[in-house]
């Protein structure tokens, strides 16, 4: 039972959809979704390969199919539809199709050291039987897709009302200034790492641009667009309170505050910034001087 135990929450929130008429639709066809992208791109390629890196194609496209199936079948305000797709589509493309680009130059041949920290983790918890936590972990992130990440999208590409409201304006400005910081930080790195190839040097310490400021920007930055999606949906969910039940309703507010808490926890400590340094000071010298003058996660002035 404590293989599956991490899986609850998730199914949880996926009932909930279930519960709600307004959503009940798009969750069933989204999980039937989640499930098979899952299964055919990380539990496969997983199970035959004993490597858990495939699920970082599957996620990101996990989310284009969120916004595809909000596009399609939400009956809120035409344009809240096309900014809340939109925004899923374009979260999803630009990690999916990075995704896609390390798998075609080889990368995912070898596991990443995040995934290899989870591994720690399972043998300190005394679950053994690898090939098992390893579904079980790539299914908790298809439950994931399945359920509390697409709240926002729904609840917010649900309201009719064509009144654009303060907060919705607010995580939009929010949103955007997010996706930028991520994407900026992505390409400083990528241009870092162009350059030392350029100059034939290795493991060399990146504390460019962003990266001065924060030892992972990129994280913080994902997280921001996350709780941009939660502020933006706050007045939607009001605009919820007649059609549903109050607990129904209540429960679906806590979903949603859910959402950041999830993927805090999953950008810092589940195959984020802890896992990510597993061997960073090991491969460059200079980086346990780095992680004592820059944040890990917030960003903010060094030390």
């Amino acid at each position: 039972m404590r293989y599956f135990a991490p899986l609850i929450p998730f199914v949880l929130g996926f009932v909930l959809l279930l519960l709600m008429p307004t959503f009940s639709r798009l969750a069933l066809l989204n999980a039937l979704g989640q499930l098979l992208l899952f299964v055919l791109v990380a539990c496969i390629p997983a199970w035959k390969t004993g490597r858990m890196s495939y699920v970082d194609i599957a996620w990101p496209w996990g989310l284009v199919l969120i916004g595809v199936l909000t596009f399609l079948y939400s009956p809120g305000y035409e344009l809240r539809v096309w900014v809340v797709s939109g925004a899923y589509v374009f979260m999803g493309l630009r990690m999916g199709l990075g995704a896609l680009q390390m798998w075609r130059k080889g990368w995912l041949k070898t596991e990443f050291p995040r995934y290899q920290y989870q591994r720690r983790r399972w043998q300190k918890s005394g679950k053994t039987n690898t090939a098992l936590v390893m579904q079980v972990d790539v299914l908790l992130q298809a439950l994931a897709n399945a359920s509390f990440l697409a709240f926002p999208a729904w609840v917010i590409a649900a309201n009719p009302n064509p009144h654009i409201s303060m907060l919705e304006w607010l995580g939009l400005g929010l949103w955007l200034l997010a996706f930028v910081m991520e994407s900026l930080a992505d390409a400083q790195k990528l241009q870092f790492l162009k350059r030392m190839k350029q100059t034939g040097k290795k493991n060399q310490l990146c504390d460019v641009g962003l990266w001065a400021y924060s030892r992972h920007p990129n994280y913080f930055a994902e997280w921001m667009v996350w709780n941009a999606l939660i502020i933006a949906a706050i007045s939607s969910w009001f605009q919820l309170l007649p059609e549903q039940p109050v607990v129904v309703w209540s429960l679906f507010g806590l979903g949603l505050l859910f959402v950041s808490r999830i993927m805090y926890s999953s950008l810092v400590y589940y195959t984020g910034a802890i896992p990510a340094e597993l061997y960073s000071p090991q491969k460059r010298p200079a980086y346990a001087e780095y992680q004592n003058r820059v944040n890990r996660f917030f960003p903010g002035p060094q030390k």
